[in-house]
């Protein structure tokens, strides 16, 4: 297996336990803003492994694109604090499977915002996966809470974030956009916090959650490793190694479980999300060798058509 993968893997099992850890504090008095601030504090220090060696610290605040660079830090940063109510309401394998509604949103905005073509196969896969949600979550057959919408909105949201991140994502350096993040992170919660009320944590929870920072800060760090070192369409699939983990997670820590058609759910979503995945990668490769076969021939390579990358 390339050391990519395993990097994916390793980052995104990394970030299931940091979600796991947030989910104790469900019960507790802290607001969603507070321990979106004291994790975001931490998960900033891992920042200085993520400079690339062509970025300096001084030009981290200048940008090309001000306005999307701040659309994309405040989206990533309302979907992280939906996502973090939604961990601590609802159990983890419907959370996850409710955000990774994100590809089916990104589908449609990559349609309608970057005027892509996206093929039928691409449209059947995430509609699939929208299938498999709702047999997950089965709405008018079982209560539907303010974390399942979180978890809806936090998807959106996503969507939306990595839609400007595409744009964005040449024309900014590495290191800009992982410290505006954080910026926009610790800001927003900072202030709806004294909005909402502050709760004096004990130096166990502080510990809790600066240990959820870390393994969050260090996971975008592996993440972004394992994406120099293997093709996108390696690394997607391995989003889905949550899913797993919001299901072991959730029945041996929280009681959670599934009955057998919620697995069956759980079980399309991945199938089909994994399948859309690869069918993006294979398009790209089609369109990749029709392109120098053009070129070889001579032929100008306009009308070239390219999968999206999402």
């Amino acid at each position: 297996m390339p050391i990519g993968v395993l990097l994916a893997l390793l980052a995104y099992s990394t970030y299931s336990v940091g979600d796991s850890i947030i989910k104790t504090f469900g019960s507790g008095p802290i607001s969603v803003f507070e321990l979106g601030l004291i994790i975001n504090v931490f998960a900033m220090l891992p920042a200085r492994f993520a400079r690339a060696t062509n970025e300096h610290w001084a030009d981290v605040f200048r940008y090309r694109n001000p306005v999307l660079m701040n659309a994309r830090a405040f989206l990533y940063t309302t979907a992280t604090i939906l996502f973090t109510y939604s961990v601590t309401t609802i159990p983890l394998a419907e959370t996850y499977s409710l955000a990774f509604l994100a590809p089916l949103f990104i589908t449609f905005l990559s349609a309608i915002v970057l005027k892509e073509k996206v093929a039928a196969i691409r449209w059947l896969l995430v509609t699939l996966s929208f299938v498999g949600v709702l047999i997950v979550v089965r709405p008018g057959f079982r209560e539907i809470g303010l974390g399942h919408l979180a978890a809806l909105a936090c998807a959106v949201c996503a969507a939306s974030s990595n839609t400007v991140l595409r744009i964005i994502a040449n024309r900014e350096s590495q290191l800009s956009i992982i410290v505006l993040n954080g910026v926009y992170q610790i800001g927003v919660n900072a202030g709806l916090m004294l909005v909402t009320g502050v709760v004096v944590p004990s130096i166990t929870s502080v510990l809790l959650l600066a240990i959820v920072g870390l393994l969050y800060g260090g996971a975008q760090i592996v993440f972004i490793r394992g994406m120099q070192r293997a093709p996108a369409s390696h690394i997607g699939p391995t989003q889905y190694v949550q899913i797993v983990w919001g299901v072991l997670f959730g029945a041996v820590f929280f009681g959670e479980g599934q009955d057998l058609v919620g697995y069956g759910g759980l079980a399309l979503l991945v199938v089909a999300g994994v399948a859309t995945i690869f069918s993006d990668g294979a398009q790209a490769r089609i369109s990749g060798r029709w392109a120098e076969f053009r070129a070889r021939r001579g032929e100008p390579l306009v009308n070239r058509v390219e999968g999206p990358d999402l």
